[in-house]
């Protein structure tokens, strides 16, 4: 079992940057990758941007040039640096995990965190 632990939503202005990271209760090396995805009020969740073992990152289009993936290895921590933030980016944020193990494939997810962009 693997919990996520999301932190560093809030209200920002338009323009401004924000620093999101997701806390595993494991050692993220035991995870095959780690993303994080959004889901704006009334739509569906999307991915944001996704993190493998070897650190390799996929971003969504319309977030690429303004969000950057990032693994802190030794605090177990996923990050997500958010800059020139736009009202779109309005959303909860959750954190997410997959893993392959011998039995199976896992996935994980976060409680979320809520960003909001004021214009």
């Amino acid at each position: 079992q693997v919990q996520l632990v999301e932190s560093g939503g809030g209200l920002v202005q338009a323009g401004g940057s924000l620093r999101l990271s997701c806390e595993a209760s494991v050692n993220i090396f035991s995870i095959n990758d780690m993303g994080w995805y959004r889901q704006p009020p009334g739509k569906q969740r999307d991915l944001v941007a996704r993190i493998a073992h070897n650190g390799n990152t996929t971003y969504a289009d319309a977030v690429k040039g303004r969000f950057t993936i990032s693994r802190d290895n030794a605090e177990n921590t996923v990050n997500l640096q958010i800059n020139n933030l736009k009202s779109e980016d309005t959303a909860v944020y959750y954190c997410n995990a997959r893993r392959v193990r011998f039995d199976g494939f896992y996935e994980y997810w976060g409680q979320g965190t809520q960003v909001t962009v004021s214009s």
